[in-house]
């Protein structure tokens, strides 16, 4: 801080407008206290502001995915789709800031670079690129999971004459890809999103696969009147039926046995349901049998389902085979759903470089050169996901008592107790942290349930007389080794993939989701607060 500055105190400091920091506003607001947000994006919506590609949309439906505290409720909003596209998810959350006057606590275009606590004063100082020096009791991180995107460091991409696009940072003003030749990087969800859209818009579209995944058709479809009139009918209790399942979400029921049990023909009957329009659409298809993700035989029936969809889809045998996924279980890494993804390679203007084969050597001026020769394109997108659960927060220089770096702490061990807070780090909490099981689970849910806790942890807290709250180190430890109970004997372990920080050049491997599911995390939470906040120092 420099001398020219001048510190404005508020009660509370939150990072980011999002769907967590817009509820986080709101509820502190409400109990009167002073609150101000610092946002880098122009506009509220967090990941659904950054993420405008063509072809955006939540997996998750539309009526589940949405606020569920009656403030939001009553505001008049209706969705148009089953699954919505980012333009209307981005519309609520507009909505809903504008609905509930959050605006004028929020200071947009800029990015918070350092929280410092000092330990003296018992406050957190917070400075953003724009000069701003804010003093708070209390910092929360509402950063989200998603929302650093990575880019890999390609020989020679600084070579490439044409336009280079991040899915995760996508412009404001769409791209024109008329008559353009596109490469895409990346065939994760948001690639796999991304490629049908823009190969209706291209010229050419080709795809560089480095590890092929697996994707359902997401079976989406315009919303009636009767779908809403069925669903608001029992709005309190499936809002309270969702947060004592494993995801957040109400999916259509498992048949209650093992995949491997049912045998190969009832499973492969359930999966066609699943694939197709009855049950179809979203996370339904791993929640046909009970074992999908701890039984490697039953988890096989279902890749295999999936494999030979795939074949009956393109009609390319050798195409077909090279989008095949291979080598870890299917629902391992996040499953992605679609809109004619696999279909587009059968058009063509669609061509698919598989890395495995054909290795990338570089980018060139004029486009990219893999083993087999020079691909020539006019634009680069890069859909190569996010630093996830930590990213955004570990770009911020965090420190918390004596001086000690948030980054540093995590370099070994992305660590949290309850993935709420961080010994050492008095006052700082962390919505969807690590060691919650918000990236498994449908997030608003998650996220609801977060900043109920946070908003009544610090009522808590000034109603015993005490001024910090801060996780014992014991305790946080104990939370680390009982989140990876949770993962151990589930087929999670057995892929590369976010879950673990893999996608993140010397990001530590570890699994950063407590696996418990919702319900069983939840009672957790709730008999530590019943038990006087276990394992926290509440003091001052």
């Amino acid at each position: 801080m420099t001398a020219t500055q001048t510190t404005k105190y508020y009660d509370v400091v939150i990072v980011g407008a999002g769907f967590a920091g817009l509820y986080m506003l709101h509820r502190l607001r409400n109990a009167g206290r002073s609150v101000i947000v610092f946002e880098r994006g122009d506009e509220v919506g967090g990941t659904w502001y950054w993420n405008r590609y063509p072809g955006a949309r939540c997996d998750v439906e539309s009526l589940q995915y949405c606020y569920s505290f009656p403030e939001a409720e009553d505001t008049g909003w209706r969705w148009s789709e089953r699954f919505s596209a980012q333009p209307e998810i981005w519309a609520y959350a507009r909505h809903i800031a504008d609905k509930l006057d959050l605006r004028r606590d929020i200071s947009f275009t800029k990015r918070v670079t350092a929280a410092t606590f000092n330990e003296a004063k018992g406050r957190w100082y917070v400075e953003t690129d724009k000069g701003d020096s804010v003093e708070s009791q209390f910092c929360i991180m509402a950063t989200g999971n998603l929302s650093e995107p990575t880019v890999p460091n390609l020989p020679g991409i600084s070579d490439f004459e044409g336009a280079i696009y991040h899915t995760g940072a996508w412009p404001r003003v769409e791209p024109d890809f008329t008559g353009r030749r596109v490469g895409v990087i990346g065939t994760g969800s948001s690639g796999i999103q991304a490629v049908p859209e823009l190969a209706r818009r291209a010229d050419e579209v080709v795809v560089f696969q480095r590890t092929a995944n697996f994707s359902v058709p997401a079976r989406n479809r315009p919303l009636t009147d009767d779908d809403y009139e069925a669903f608001k009918a029992q709005y309190p209790n499936r809002r309270a039926v969702a947060r004592r399942t494993f995801s957040g979400t109400i999916l259509p029921r498992s048949l209650g046995v093992n995949a491997i049990d049912a045998g190969p023909e009832l499973a492969n009957a359930e999966f066609a349901l699943r694939w197709g329009w009855e049950k179809g659409g979203g996370a339904s298809f791993l929640n046909a049998f009970d074992d999908l993700m701890v039984s490697r035989e039953s988890n096989a029936i279902a890749a295999d389902f999936v494999r030979q969809k795939i074949k009956e889809i393109v009609t390319d045998p050798e195409v077909a085979a090279s989008l095949c996924p291979k080598g870890y279980p299917i629902g391992a890494k996040r499953l992605a759903c679609d809109t004619g993804y696999y279909e587009t390679f059968n058009s063509p203007n669609v061509k698919l470089v598989d890395l495995k084969k054909t290795p990338l050597e570089c980018v060139t001026g004029d486009g990219l050169r893999t083993s087999e020769g020079e691909y020539l394109l006019d634009d680069l997108v890069f859909a190569t996901g996010f630093d996830a659960g930590t990213g955004a927060i570990s770009r911020i220089d965090v420190r918390g008592r004596q001086g000690k770096q948030l980054k540093d702490v995590w370099s070994q061990h992305p660590s949290s107790y309850l993935g709420l807070m961080i010994a050492g780090f008095p006052n700082l909490f962390t919505i969807t942290g690590p060691g919650s099981p918000a990236i498994l689970t449908n997030l608003l849910v998650s996220i609801e349930y977060h900043v109920e806790w946070i908003d009544r942890c610090i009522a808590d807290l000034e109603a015993a007389g005490h001024t910090i709250i801060e996780p014992t180190e014991w305790a946080q430890e104990a939370w680390s080794t009982e989140v990876a109970k949770t993962v151990e004997g589930t087929l999670f372990l057995e892929a590369d993939s976010w879950y673990m920080g893999a996608n993140v050049e010397g990001k530590p491997r570890v699994f950063m989701a407590y696996a418990g599911g919702v319900h069983a995390y939840e009672n957790r939470c709730e008999t530590i607060v019943a038990q006087g906040y276990t394992g926290f120092d509440r003091r001052g």
